[in-house]
């Protein structure tokens, strides 16, 4: 079990999150035994968490000290999966909202990278459903 501490939020700032990007952190919640996912983004040196309520950053020379939180993400708003998902930045550090723009680019990446590493499926079942009774 890790553990991570934050200070005071110092900025917020209301964003969205690309749906490909979102959608990406569900698929691999959902493929997580513990709950969670650690993420390297190794340009950046800084880990990513994604957990059922927020996804946290944490800067790679501070281990333990949350630099930028990803939360309330609102996917219930969107039209459609295709559509970004709204959430709340919150920056612990002075840095955090100059970080933003390329946290978000890097982080995709870095869970693509994640993903293709994935294992896949070895074993699948077709089940062929019977005719309906008294139908066409």
């Amino acid at each position: 079990m890790e553990t991570f501490e934050r200070g005071q939020v110092r900025a917020q700032a209301r964003m969205a999150l690309p749906a490909a990007t979102y959608n990406l952190t569900r698929i691999l919640l959902a493929g997580s035994p513990n709950g969670c996912v650690f993420v390297p983004i190794r340009p950046m040196q800084y880990m990513a968490v994604i957990d059922q309520e927020e996804i946290i950053f944490v800067d790679g020379q501070y281990k333990r000290w949350v630099a930028v939180a990803w939360r309330a993400f609102r996917p219930g708003d969107r039209a459609s999966l295709e559509d970004a998902v709204a959430y709340e930045a919150a920056y612990y550090t002075i840095e955090g909202a100059a970080l933003q723009p390329r946290l978000q680019a890097e982080f995709h990446r870095a869970l693509e990278l994640l993903d293709a590493r994935r294992p896949v499926a070895s074993h699948a079942d077709v089940v062929a459903f019977g005719k309906p009774s008294g139908g066409n």
